[in-house]
């Protein structure tokens, strides 16, 4: 069969990009960055977002577009005789799943939401109790939430069932364009209210008490942790994608492009965040805290806040729906490849799966809510999982593949990775590569179990 292609470099970048923003952008970055001495923080963050997330994004692409397979077969293609590197595939798919198993249960809070502000459900002049106990009864409510995770799977795959152009960069094209539209105009919004510049300061500018106070190395170490997990590098998700592109374009080109576009939004969420906290008085907090009690407990004294409301959720649910699609595609492709059936077969099956797979994460506030692993919920721990072993792990079993003479070797990712018109890489950076990256990488691995 013969392998499907991006209808347009367009496509594939908003695809690619649509699968490296998510939540971490929106409930992580700007909360962060706000911590570890704003503006400090946010220059460290490019500068290892340049040094570490760049070359790694072009390694996982190289493996994809020189094999033209999903993530074991990809292995398989590339590494010399007999050597085993494709084990790797079959933990990159663990990891997918694993994602999908929680990933589905967030994203349909964020669909709730929207679907909750476009209807009404939140009133101007609501309590902070009364804003807080919504998002308390969704998660004590296992129907509903099993609804909205199965609305965002189904429709996750039904956008995959149509194929790579027909439906992922048919539909991500939109939807990533309404996406920046959305950020453009709620961060427009931010900019007006009272306490903007007070919101800025805290964001943006440079405060180097309060790193003093942290330690630069703890700043150098946030700084390094965003600018690497903010791309989901290490399960593949990226690699398939690699698979469908043309040799047109470099892929340190079409990395850049990726990172800037996701960049761009997780310095925008900030914009909107800050200054709307500040305005009205809201502490922000980090993670679920932060969009499903702080920011509705904004809207609601905002005026004009149901329309906010509706506005940021809608983004939101866009930014979770671009991850999701993304990852499906990857656990689609990979049944095609290793099994030989045919897509519709393979959206059929893992429907099912994920959808059953999913229900641990959703019964683990409610009915299961008593079940702790180490002190973590059922969502914790397949967080943890993912973050702190499978997708560190995996950059880095991806970055030896592509660096050593064991693996695929540097001179053949090396002329993959310039292969077309743009940036290319210097083979001056071999050393940098080889012994330098992979320590990096062993760091943020390092840092990932003692925290």
């Amino acid at each position: 069969m013969e392998r499907e292609n991006f209808k347009s470099r367009l496509g594939f970048i908003l695809v690619s990009a649509g699968c490296a923003i998510g939540i971490g952008n929106v409930w992580r970055f700007p909360y962060v960055a706000g911590q570890n001495g704003g503006g400090l923080f946010v220059l460290l963050y490019l500068i290892f977002l340049v040094l570490m997330g760049v070359p790694v994004l072009t390694m996982e692409l190289a493996v994809g577009r020189a094999s033209r397979k999903s993530a074991v077969l990809g292995y398989k293609k590339l590494e010399k005789p007999k050597s085993k590197w494709h084990i790797h595939g079959w933990f990159c798919m663990l990891g997918c799943y694993l994602l999908m198993m929680y990933y589905t249960t967030v994203s349909g809070w964020m669909t709730s939401y929207f679907y909750k502000f476009a209807m009404g459900s939140f009133e101007s002049g609501m309590t902070s109790e009364q804003v807080g106990g919504v998002f308390n009864e969704l998660q004590s409510n296992p129907l509903e939430m099993v609804i909205w995770m199965a609305i965002i799977t189904v429709l996750g795959f039904l956008v995959c069932s149509r194929g790579i152009q027909k439906g992922i960069e048919k539909v991500s094209k939109v939807m990533m364009i309404v996406l920046l539209i959305l950020i453009l105009v709620l961060a427009g919004n931010s900019l007006f209210l009272s306490g903007a510049g007070e919101g800025l300061s805290f964001y943006l500018i440079p405060d180097l008490d309060k790193v003093n106070e942290i330690g630069l190395g703890n700043v150098i170490s946030s700084a390094m942790n965003q600018a690497f997990f903010t791309l989901s590098l290490g399960i593949a998700a990226m690699e398939i994608f690699g698979s469908y592109m043309s040799k047109d374009h470099t892929l340190p080109s079409e990395s850049i492009k990726i990172c800037a576009l996701d960049t761009f939004v997780a310095i925008m969420a900030g914009l909107i965040i800050f200054p709307a906290c500040f305005s009205y008085g809201v502490q922000p907090d980090q993670g679920p805290a932060l969009i499903f009690v702080t920011l509705p407990n904004v809207f609601v004294n905002m005026a004009g806040g149901r329309i906010w409301g509706t506005l940021f959720f809608l983004f939101m649910t866009f930014a979770c729906f671009s991850t999701i699609i993304a990852v499906f595609e990857n656990i689609i492709s990979f049944w095609i490849d290793m099994f030989g059936i045919s897509r519709k077969k393979s959206v059929l099956i893992n429907t099912i799966i994920i959808l059953i797979a999913s229900l641990p994460c959703v019964f683990g506030f409610n009915i299961w809510s008593g079940f702790q692993i180490f002190g973590q919920n059922v969502l914790g721990m397949e967080d943890f999982l993912v973050s702190n072993i499978l997708l560190p792990v995996g950059s880095l079993v991806y970055l030896l593949f592509c660096v050593t003479k064991f693996g695929w070797g540097f001179d053949n990712y090396l002329d993959e990775c310039n292969t077309g018109k743009g940036i290319k890489f210097s083979k001056a950076l071999k050393p940098y590569f080889k012994y330098v990256l992979p320590v990096l990488v062993l760091i943020l691995i390092v840092q990932g179990f003692i925290k």
